[in-house]
Protein backbone atom coordinates (compact mmCIF):
# COMPACT_ATOMS: atom_id res chain seq x y z
CA UNK A 1 0.00 0.00 0.00
CA UNK A 2 1.80 3.76 -1.02
CA UNK A 3 2.47 5.86 1.82
CA UNK A 4 0.21 8.32 1.87
CA UNK A 5 -0.21 11.15 4.47
CA UNK A 6 -3.14 10.92 6.78
CA UNK A 7 -3.89 13.36 9.70
CA UNK A 8 -1.62 11.27 11.74
CA UNK A 9 1.32 9.55 9.72
CA UNK A 10 3.09 12.85 7.77
CA UNK A 11 3.78 11.81 4.21
CA UNK A 12 7.64 10.71 3.98
CA UNK A 13 9.82 11.16 1.46
CA UNK A 14 9.57 8.89 -1.12
CA UNK A 15 11.17 8.82 -5.13
CA UNK A 16 9.90 11.35 -6.95
CA UNK A 17 8.24 13.90 -4.48
CA UNK A 18 8.78 17.20 -3.54
CA UNK A 19 10.89 18.40 -0.49
CA UNK A 20 11.04 21.75 0.58
CA UNK A 21 14.85 22.19 2.19
CA UNK A 22 17.06 24.40 4.18
CA UNK A 23 20.47 23.62 4.47
CA UNK A 24 24.20 24.74 6.02
CA UNK A 25 26.87 24.05 3.94
CA UNK A 26 30.38 23.28 5.31
CA UNK A 27 33.56 22.62 4.15
CA UNK A 28 35.73 19.78 6.43
CA UNK A 29 37.05 22.21 8.41
CA UNK A 30 33.50 23.88 9.29
CA UNK A 31 34.02 26.72 7.06
CA UNK A 32 30.17 27.66 5.91
CA UNK A 33 30.00 27.38 2.15
CA UNK A 34 26.52 28.08 1.86
CA UNK A 35 23.69 28.76 3.92
CA UNK A 36 19.92 28.80 2.65
CA UNK A 37 17.84 29.86 5.41
CA UNK A 38 14.31 30.32 3.31
CA UNK A 39 13.09 26.54 2.27
CA UNK A 40 13.46 25.86 -1.13
CA UNK A 41 11.69 23.04 -3.05
CA UNK A 42 13.51 20.27 -5.05
CA UNK A 43 12.17 17.25 -7.05
CA UNK A 44 13.65 13.72 -4.97
CA UNK A 45 14.70 11.11 -7.56
CA UNK A 46 14.72 14.38 -10.63
CA UNK A 47 18.25 16.09 -11.40
CA UNK A 48 17.69 18.95 -8.33
CA UNK A 49 19.53 16.76 -5.63
CA UNK A 50 23.03 14.70 -5.23
CA UNK A 51 22.34 11.07 -5.64
CA UNK A 52 23.43 10.56 -1.86
CA UNK A 53 21.53 13.31 -0.67
CA UNK A 54 18.09 11.74 -2.40
CA UNK A 55 19.49 9.10 -0.83
CA UNK A 56 19.16 9.98 2.64
CA UNK A 57 16.27 12.06 2.48
CA UNK A 58 14.56 8.35 1.55
CA UNK A 59 11.70 7.65 4.37
CA UNK A 60 12.10 10.35 6.56
CA UNK A 61 9.05 13.17 6.94
CA UNK A 62 8.78 17.31 7.37
CA UNK A 63 10.60 18.53 10.70
CA UNK A 64 13.47 15.75 10.50
CA UNK A 65 16.97 17.18 10.06
CA UNK A 66 20.11 15.17 9.14
CA UNK A 67 23.68 15.49 8.96
CA UNK A 68 25.54 14.19 6.13
CA UNK A 69 29.27 13.77 5.23
CA UNK A 70 30.47 13.92 1.11
CA UNK A 71 32.87 12.77 -0.25
CA UNK A 72 34.22 14.94 -4.05
CA UNK A 73 32.72 11.67 -5.65
CA UNK A 74 29.33 11.87 -3.85
CA UNK A 75 29.37 15.62 -4.09
CA UNK A 76 30.94 17.58 -6.91
CA UNK A 77 33.06 15.26 -8.43
CA UNK A 78 37.00 15.07 -8.35
CA UNK A 79 38.53 18.79 -9.74
CA UNK A 80 39.57 18.01 -13.65
CA UNK A 81 42.41 19.75 -15.16
CA UNK A 82 40.32 18.62 -18.30
CA UNK A 83 37.99 20.62 -17.72
CA UNK A 84 40.03 24.02 -17.40
CA UNK A 85 41.02 25.95 -20.86
CA UNK A 86 43.07 29.34 -21.67
CA UNK A 87 41.13 31.08 -24.39
CA UNK A 88 42.08 34.19 -26.45
CA UNK A 89 41.18 37.31 -24.51
CA UNK A 90 39.46 39.36 -27.20
CA UNK A 91 37.06 36.71 -27.21
CA UNK A 92 35.18 37.96 -24.21
CA UNK A 93 33.82 41.51 -23.15
CA UNK A 94 35.81 44.27 -22.17
CA UNK A 95 34.44 44.50 -19.00
CA UNK A 96 35.28 41.00 -17.87
CA UNK A 97 35.53 39.81 -14.12
CA UNK A 98 37.05 36.79 -12.40
CA UNK A 99 34.28 34.83 -11.41
CA UNK A 100 31.54 35.35 -14.02
CA UNK A 101 29.88 32.45 -15.29
CA UNK A 102 29.36 31.48 -18.91
CA UNK A 103 26.57 28.82 -20.35
CA UNK A 104 29.19 27.44 -22.46
CA UNK A 105 32.45 29.27 -24.45
CA UNK A 106 31.69 32.13 -26.63
CA UNK A 107 32.42 32.03 -30.17
CA UNK A 108 36.48 31.84 -31.27
CA UNK A 109 37.45 29.52 -28.28
CA UNK A 110 38.11 25.90 -28.49
CA UNK A 111 35.94 24.07 -29.99
CA UNK A 112 36.39 20.60 -27.83
CA UNK A 113 34.95 22.21 -24.80
CA UNK A 114 32.25 20.76 -24.07
CA UNK A 115 29.32 22.94 -24.93
CA UNK A 116 27.04 21.67 -21.99
CA UNK A 117 29.05 22.74 -19.12
CA UNK A 118 28.60 25.87 -17.13
CA UNK A 119 32.20 27.86 -17.23
CA UNK A 120 33.76 30.25 -14.44
CA UNK A 121 36.12 33.31 -15.22
CA UNK A 122 38.74 31.98 -12.91
CA UNK A 123 42.18 34.28 -14.24
CA UNK A 124 42.06 36.90 -16.62
CA UNK A 125 45.50 37.90 -18.41
CA UNK A 126 46.04 40.88 -21.12
CA UNK A 127 46.02 37.74 -24.32
CA UNK A 128 43.88 35.19 -22.25
CA UNK A 129 41.25 33.78 -20.08
CA UNK A 130 41.08 31.04 -18.11
CA UNK A 131 37.85 29.41 -18.26
CA UNK A 132 36.89 26.41 -15.43
CA UNK A 133 33.98 23.78 -16.28
CA UNK A 134 34.82 22.13 -12.75
CA UNK A 135 32.02 22.97 -10.05
CA UNK A 136 33.42 25.11 -7.65
CA UNK A 137 33.68 22.83 -4.85
CA UNK A 138 35.15 20.25 -6.89
CA UNK A 139 37.59 17.85 -5.27
CA UNK A 140 36.19 19.01 -1.62
CA UNK A 141 34.43 17.15 0.83
CA UNK A 142 31.60 18.56 2.42
CA UNK A 143 29.11 18.28 5.20
CA UNK A 144 25.54 19.34 4.65
CA UNK A 145 22.93 19.64 7.87
CA UNK A 146 19.60 19.66 6.08
CA UNK A 147 16.38 20.08 7.36
CA UNK A 148 13.22 19.13 5.60
CA UNK A 149 10.23 22.03 5.66
CA UNK A 150 7.81 19.89 4.18
CA UNK A 151 6.92 17.19 1.69
CA UNK A 152 4.42 16.65 -1.02
CA UNK A 153 4.02 14.63 -4.27
CA UNK A 154 5.17 15.82 -7.19
CA UNK A 155 3.12 16.58 -9.91
CA UNK A 156 2.84 14.88 -13.54
CA UNK A 157 4.40 17.73 -15.57
CA UNK A 158 6.77 18.41 -12.30
CA UNK A 159 8.50 14.40 -13.03
CA UNK A 160 8.44 14.71 -16.54
CA UNK A 161 10.55 17.73 -16.27
CA UNK A 162 12.69 15.70 -14.10
CA UNK A 163 13.39 19.26 -11.47
CA UNK A 164 11.85 22.27 -9.95
CA UNK A 165 14.34 24.77 -11.15
CA UNK A 166 16.77 24.38 -8.81
CA UNK A 167 19.83 24.42 -9.76
CA UNK A 168 22.65 24.83 -6.95
CA UNK A 169 23.66 20.98 -7.66
CA UNK A 170 23.90 21.10 -10.86
CA UNK A 171 26.20 22.95 -13.18
CA UNK A 172 25.15 21.54 -16.74
CA UNK A 173 23.51 24.29 -18.93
Amino acid sequence: MPDTPSLHQPMRVTPQCVVALTWTLKDTLGEVLDELEDPVEFLVGGRDLLAKIDEALQGHVAGDEMELHLEPEHAFGEYDEQLVFLEPRQAFPADLEAGVVFEGLPAGCSPEAPADRMYFVSEIYPEHVVMDANHPLAGMALRLDLKIHHVREATVDEVGRGTLGAGFFRLQA
